[in-house]
């Protein structure tokens, strides 16, 4: 059961993160509005089709950035399509990982880590690696999945690997089917 739920979401199964339905449950405006402004340096790892990439960079216009990274190249390409030839080409940055590591050209103000860390084998690596791509004070919205994915416990225990990392934690939004927390980088 452990190595089903750090298998990564196939592509194929991309049309089910992107949807109306999801946009009425999960909106990203809503959900990311307190913690994103204006000229903002913002990474939204394992950003998928892009969900929340493309109301990101809507939201911190055009002097700021979108590191969208992604372990599947076919996930960035669904990105790329959707806003080839618009304004946001300007302000979103793709990037393929690898699983161990960033390559993040610059420290951001905010991630986003939305129903991914779950997939992740080695959340302390992960968060140290976050750590070290956040700015002083900057925020990291974790939200994980409930029901079948992430049991309460096992949230719990990836807070715990967070705060040994050197994360400072306080409640997240309310979200439906999930569990959520901010990381403060102190």
């Amino acid at each position: 059961m452990k190595r089903e739920k750090s298998r990564v979401c196939p592509v194929e199964l991309a049309g089910k993160l992107d949807n109306k339905i999801r946009r009425l449950i999960q909106n990203p405006g809503k959900i990311l509005a307190p913690y994103i402004t204006e000229g903002m340096k913002v990474l939204d790892i394992g950003c998928g089709p892009g969900y929340f990439t493309i109301e990101i960079a809507k939201i911190i216009g055009n002097k700021g950035k979108v590191f969208a990274m992604d372990l599947q190249e076919g996930m960035l390409q669904k990105i790329c399509d959707k806003i080839k030839g618009t304004e946001l080409e300007n302000r979103i940055f793709l990037i393929k990982n690898e699983r161990d590591s960033f390559g993040i050209p610059e420290k951001v103000d905010f991630i986003l880590a939305f129903y991914m860390v779950h997939e992740v084998p080695d959340k302390e690596a992960l968060f140290k690696g976050l750590k070290e791509n956040l700015k002083k004070n900057g925020q990291l919205l974790l939200v994980e999945p409930k029901l079948f994915h992430v049991s309460r416990k096992e949230f719990k225990l990836t807070i715990e690997k967070a705060e040994r990392s050197g994360f400072k934690t306080s409640e997240g939004p309310k979200l439906l089917f999930s569990f959520s927390v901010i990381l403060r980088n102190i």
